[in-house]
């Protein structure tokens, strides 16, 4: 299970925080990440970040103004929004894949999603 938080109603320029926990008992979480979806629209990545070695990939519209990060245990990702934007106004939903110990097969686990509304 995953559960997302920090989401709100910011001005554009402002910053906002999100927050996933995941709760893996028994599997081992391979990586986790940021979308958003915005209405009508298919949902998009929008930062994914490796547990193994911490390596990150942006989509273009958040390099150099969202950062993701994860803690100490690899249980819980980050999303640190700056220089928000009204187009960035959307459900934020985090994702986690991962593997039972010494399995292949991967599960695609979603959070709930949160809204961020970014008012112009």
């Amino acid at each position: 299970q995953l559960q997302a938080s920090g989401g709100g109603l910011v001005q554009a320029g402002g910053s906002l925080r999100l927050s996933c926990a995941a709760s893996v008992t028994g599997f081992r979480i391979k990586s986790m990440g940021w979308y958003s979806q915005r209405p009508g629209k298919e949902r998009e990545v929008v930062a994914t970040i490796t547990s193994d070695d911490g390596t990150t990939a942006y989509a273009d519209s958040a390099a150099g103004r969202f950062t993701i990060s994860n803690s100490i245990t690899k249980n819980t990702v980050f999303l640190q929004m700056a220089s928000l934007r009204p187009e960035d106004t959307a459900v934020y939903y985090c994702n986690a894949r991962s593997v039972r110990p010494g399995r292949s097969y991967e599960y695609n686990t979603w959070g709930q999603g949160t809204l961020v509304t970014v008012s112009s």
